[in-house]
């Protein structure tokens, strides 16, 4: 079952370092006595590189409307009469977001899945479902955003997450901070006190918000084009 919870007063795993064994839950936050505020993930394919933006792992539209195989309120294992391939627990710890009625607007974290290839899965939810599934009934799997980062693209594919600060080996766990003071590359002349975007040209970067990129900060200095700077992050 899905549990509310405080932070906990100490991690497991420094907050400098990268971690072949997993010690926190994937998305865990933690806070220095400053106000900084840290999330725990996984790295994707390639390493971690510090003052970097990092977003979740890139939506796969193949998974999405999948339809839902008809279930009791109160299942923990749901089905799809849809195919698809995926790894085992690829999505555990994510989420199915239903996205068609019945039991529309619900959202279950994923638990474990097996294995499947061009074949119709089965999931096991950590809460029942709320509704009455029925063969109408649609859902999309979304990953955990803290699973498998990548560096935030040109060209988003997902939501950025937060930003690096130190190098997280590939496939490995470590911090990513979301809020507070922190050091990151610029995409263009950033003017002190202005809203920051991830930028569109730039892989990682930062650029003046200008409105269809998502936000995720402020300058704390200015910056020039190239270089790294600080920028007050406001991902949480």
């Amino acid at each position: 079952m899905s549990l509310l919870t405080s932070n906990p007063t100490t991690a497991a795993q420094p907050l400098f370092s990268s971690s072949t064994t997993q010690m926190h839950n994937l998305g865990e936050q933690m806070v220095t006595p400053d106000g900084r505020k840290y999330r725990y993930c996984r790295a994707g394919a390639v390493a971690l590189v510090p003052g970097k933006l990092y977003q979740a792992s890139a939506e796969v539209t193949a998974n999405q409307n999948l339809t839902a195989v008809a279930n009791s309120a109160g299942d923990f294992t749901v089905s799809s009469s849809s195919t698809i391939t995926v790894t085992a627990n690829q999505y555990a710890g994510g989420f199915i977001m239903v996205s068609v009625t019945p039991d529309v607007g619900k959202m279950y974290k994923i638990k474990s899945h097996a294995a499947y290839t061009s074949a119709a899965p089965t999931f096991v939810l950590e809460d029942p479902i709320q509704t009455a599934w029925t063969t109408s009934t649609r859902f999309d799997l979304v990953a955990n955003p803290y699973a498998d980062v990548i560096v935030n693209p040109a060209t988003a594919s997902s939501c950025p997450v937060g930003a690096a600060i130190y190098p997280v080996a590939i496939g490995a766990y470590g911090w990513l901070q979301t809020k507070g003071p922190t050091n990151l590359l610029a995409d263009g002349t950033i003017t002190v006190g202005t809203s920051l975007a991830a930028s569109n040209a730039v892989a990682g970067a930062v650029e003046p918000l200008a409105g269809v990129q998502a936000e995720v900060g402020n300058a704390i200095t200015g910056i020039a084009t190239t270089e790294y700077g600080a920028v007050f992050l406001t991902l949480e």
